[in-house]
């Protein structure tokens, strides 16, 4: 697990989704590295993405608006640590901008026989409310993301 040098490890816990496509890895690898993908299946149901900028790249960032159903809007920023195509993706996202809290995702591409497994590791702060949100806004978006992949 990663955590930040100025974090001890005890402040944070990994969440862990599996999630498999029957889609070729290929094409769910691609449905996370352009803006245009991501606006289509990104964020919890009930929430859309009016704003993405994508610079898919070692080094690249990305900025996405999440619109909950009641119109507000969530902003997540973050930087590409790896790529690694199409196998790989690790990203950083600050969740509170005050507190500068850095959450390490970490995203896995498997293929077996025409299917995708799809592994989401990340650190979030030990917090049980962050922990469910975390979990059920990836579950969310993993299913939404499952139809985006059937549709292609």
């Amino acid at each position: 697990m990663d955590a930040r040098a100025d974090q001890p490890a005890a402040t944070q816990k990994e969440v862990v989704i599996v999630r498999v496509y029957d889609a070729p890895r290929r094409l769910v690898f691609a449905a996370w590295s352009r803006a245009e993908h991501l606006i289509r299946w990104w964020g919890p149901n009930g929430f859309s993405v009016p704003a993405c900028t994508v610079d898919f790249r070692p080094g690249g960032g990305f900025d996405l608006c999440m619109r909950g159903p009641d119109g507000h809007d969530y902003w997540m920023r973050g930087a590409f640590r790896e790529i690694v195509a199409p196998e790989r993706i690790v990203f950083t996202s600050i969740i509170d901008e005050a507190a500068k809290q850095e959450i390490v995702t970490t995203v896995t591409f498997a293929e077996a026989g025409g299917r995708t497994t799809l592994t989401v590791r990340q650190t979030v702060p030990v917090n049980p409310m962050m922990v469910r949100g975390q979990k059920r806004g990836w579950t969310e978006s993993l299913e939404r993301l499952a139809a985006r992949v059937a549709q292609a």
